[in-house]
C-alpha cells in the first residue's frame, strides 16, 4: 500500500498562505449570479480573467501557458482555499479540468500552444459534446458522423449533441463523432475540437426547472473542421475520450475542497438551525463531515500514486459514485434542517443563505447522472475493479 505524508512542507504552507491572502482580497463580497445564466456567465468570465492575470486560473500548468507549475498537492491546497473562501464557480471547468488534461496527453505541440493559453485566459470557453438524444450513458451508441473532405483538408460533422453544460454561452465544443460507419461500436470514432461559431452550427438552450438556460443542445449540419482540430489519431477517439472521462470521474473535476467546504457550511447551518432537529439529523451532519474528510484522504492517496507514475484506472468510477452521492446527501440534510424555508428562492425575503442550499441540491441531483450514470459506474466497478463476472 502506498504510504502518505499528510504534513505540508514549508513551501506548501507558504503556497497556502499566498492563495488564502489573494482570495481574501479578491473574492467578490456578494455571490455572483448563477453562471448558468447569460448575465452570470459574463460576470464569471470576468472573474476567470482575473484569476488568470494573477496566475491562479491553472496553478499546476506550465508557466508558458499561464500556470505556476504547482504540484498536485499544491493544486489540492488551492482548491481547498478556493472553496473555503466561497469563490465563484469555475465556468471554464470543462476546458481546464477535462479538455486540458487530454490535450496534455494526446495533443500535438501546435495544439497545446494554440489552444491552452486561450483556454486558461478564458478567451475560449469549451462545452463538452458527449451525450446525444439516444446515446447518454451509452456513449458508444452515438450517431453523429464525421465525413472526410479531402479537398478541404478536414472533416464535415453532422448530428446532434445534447446536455452541453453552458453550451449556450461557450465558444467551442469538444466531442466524439463516428468517422467509420463500418467499425465496431467502440471503434471508428474520432475526437474533434469544434468552433461553435462555425457555419452550420446551431445552438439551442435547454430550459431547466430552476430557470437557468446554460444547458444547450448543439446541431451540426456539415460543419467543417480542419485536420489540425482532430485530437489524437483518427478513428481512435474512444480511447482518448476514456482519458477525458477519467478526469471527469476522478481527480480533477470534483476536488475534495468542494465537499469539505460544503460540510463546513452544513455544520454552521446545524449550529444555527439544528437545536430541535434531533439526533438523527445531528448524526447525518457528522457523517457528512466524516465522508468529506474520507474523500480528501482518498484523493491524497490518488495524488501520491500519480506522483509515483501510476495512472488512474477504473477506480475513478468508484470515486465518481462516492462524491456524487455525498453531494446529494449533504444537500438533503441541509434541506431537512431548513424545513419549509428550504423552498425560498434567493430573491425571497427570509431566504436562508440566499437560497443556496436548494440551488445546490438541484445541481447535486445531476451528479449521479453526468459523467456516466452511477448505475453504469457500478457495473464498471463490479467488472473492472472487483473482477466480478459479466451477466
Amino acid at each position: 500500500m502506498t504510504a502518505m505524508d499528510l504534513g505540508l512542507s514549508p513551501a506548501e504552507e507558504a503556497f497556502r498562505q499566498e492563495a488564502r491572502g489573494w482570495l481574501a482580497a479578491n473574492v467578490p463580497e456578494r455571490p455572483l449570479p448563477s453562471g448558468d445564466t447569460a448575465e452570470g456567465f459574463a460576470l464569471h468570465v470576468q472573474w476567470e480573467k482575473k484569476l488568470f492575470e494573477a496566475r491562479w486560473a491553472v496553478v499546476s500548468w506550465p508557466r508558458a501557458y499561464g500556470g505556476r507549475e504547482a504540484s498536485l498537492v499544491e493544486w489540492l491546497i488551492f482548491e481547498e482555499e478556493y472553496y473555503r473562501a466561497g469563490a465563484p464557480q469555475r465556468v471554464s471547468q470543462n476546458g481546464i479540468f477535462l479538455l486540458a488534461p487530454t490535450l496534455f496527453d494526446f495533443g500535438t505541440p501546435e495544439q497545446r500552444d494554440r489552444i491552452l493559453p486561450r483556454l486558461a485566459a478564458a478567451e475560449d470557453l469549451w462545452a463538452q459534446g458527449w451525450s446525444e438524444p439516444n446515446a447518454g450513458s451509452d456513449l458508444a451508441g452515438l450517431k453523429s458522423v464525421a465525413v472526410r473532405d479531402d479537398a478541404a483538408g478536414g472533416w464535415r460533422l453532422s448530428g446532434q449533441k445534447t446536455w452541453c453544460t453552458r453550451g449556450a454561452f461557450c465558444t467551442h465544443l469538444f466531442g466524439l463523432f463516428r468517422s467509420d460507419a463500418a467499425a465496431e461500436r467502440h471503434q471508428g470514432m474520432t475526437y474533434f475540437l469544434v468552433s461553435l461559431r462555425a457555419p452550420g452550427v446551431t445552438v439551442r438552450p435547454v430550459g431547466r426547472l430552476d430557470g437557468d438556460d446554460g444547458f444547450a443542445e448543439v446541431f451540426l449540419d456539415g460543419v467543417f473542421v480542419p485536420d489540425r482540430d482532430v485530437l489524437g489519431a483518427v478513428h481512435q477517439g474512444w480511447n482518448i475520450a476514456m482519458a477525458t472521462t477519467g478526469s471527469e470521474r476522478g481527480l480533477t473535476l470534483r476536488s475534495p475542497g468542494r465537499f469539505t467546504a460544503t460540510a463546513a457550511r452544513l455544520v454552521d447551518l446545524y449550529r444555527r438551525r439544528g437545536a430541535a432537529a434531533g439526533a438523527a439529523i445531528r448524526d447525518r451532519v457528522i457523517d457528512a463531515v466524516i465522508d468529506a474528510e474520507a474523500y480528501r484522504l482518498y484523493t491524497l492517496q490518488t495524488v501520491t500514486r500519480l506522483a509515483e507514475g501510476e495512472r488512474p484506472g477504473a477506480e475513478s468510477s468508484l470515486n465518481k459514485i462516492f462524491w456524487s452521492e455525498l453531494d446529494v446527501r449533504m444537500h438533503e440534510t441541509a434541506l431537512e434542517l431548513l424545513g419549509p424555508e428550504a423552498e425560498l428562492v434567493a430573491e425571497a425575503p427570509g431566504a436562508v443563505d440566499g437560497g443556496a442550499w436548494m440551488k445546490g441540491y438541484q445541481f447535486a441531483l445531476a451528479g449521479p447522472i453526468y459523467a456516466g450514470t452511477n448505475e453504469i459506474q457500478r457495473n464498471v466497478v463490479a467488472e473492472r475493479v472487483l473482477g466480478l463476472p459479466r451477466r
